[in-house]
């Protein structure tokens, strides 16, 4: 579990195939804190250490991450998001995410105006329903408020120490990135979709059948 707060920007220190899987060294500064089977999110996707030295970790990232995530265009020297996974004693910083990409999304505008920018994504229609205006989303791993909503698009706005500590300072027009939905709005969908909006909710016959 994790909270889109990005601790640091790394880098892919190697890239090695293993068939359809990749191996992916990454070059961190808190690479000497971890162990083998801690989690971190790479630009926004879980994975878990397989080995660490002082300076690098190694993760596996399997073919269905490959699938979901833009871990398919990584390349030796690439800048990447990263986070350790949460602690339960600290502050919810950020929102609640899990590290569990939906789908890539595509840069579709840069705009930079005094104090901001402005960055419109398009993510795949089947996922529309996860997205409310000042909702929250998770891109390459950053917790972003969606300051304007399209049919099939969100705008973000980016303070400038978020533009400064993470990867976004780098997104262009046409670029891929990772987008993970608010896992409250999955459920919450997800439950409306099973039980046709039938479920019957809180009544005055459910709050008395629980005292």
């Amino acid at each position: 579990m994790f909270t889109g707060i990005i601790e640091s920007v790394g880098s892919i220190a190697a890239v090695h195939d293993l068939g359809g899987g990749k191996r992916l060294t990454v070059a961190a500064p808190f690479a000497g804190e971890l162990r083998v089977d801690e989690s971190v999110a790479i630009n926004g996707a879980c994975q878990t250490v397989v080995a660490q030295t002082n300076d690098t970790f190694d993760v596996i990232a399997i073919e269905e991450t490959l699938r979901k995530t833009t871990f398919g265009q990584l390349r030796t020297g690439q800048l990447v998001n990263l986070e350790r996974a949460m602690r339960p004693t600290a502050r919810l910083d950020g929102h609640i995410v899990q590290g569990h990409v939906d789908a890539t999304g595509t840069v579709v505008s840069v705009q930079q105006e005094q104090t901001n920018w402005l960055y419109t994504v398009r993510f795949p229609e089947r996922f529309a329903a996860y997205v409310i205006p000042v909702g929250s989303i998770a891109l390459d791993g950053i917790s972003l408020t969606v300051a304007r909503l399209d049919e099939h698009t969100a705008t973000v706005a980016i303070i400038p120490h978020t533009y400064d500590n993470t990867v976004i300072n780098m997104w262009k027009p046409g670029d891929a990135i990772n987008v993970e939905f608010d896992m409250i709005g999955k459920y919450v969908v997800g439950w409306l979709e099973r039980t046709n909006g039938q479920g019957g909710g809180i009544t005055e016959a459910w709050l008395k059948a629980q005292g």
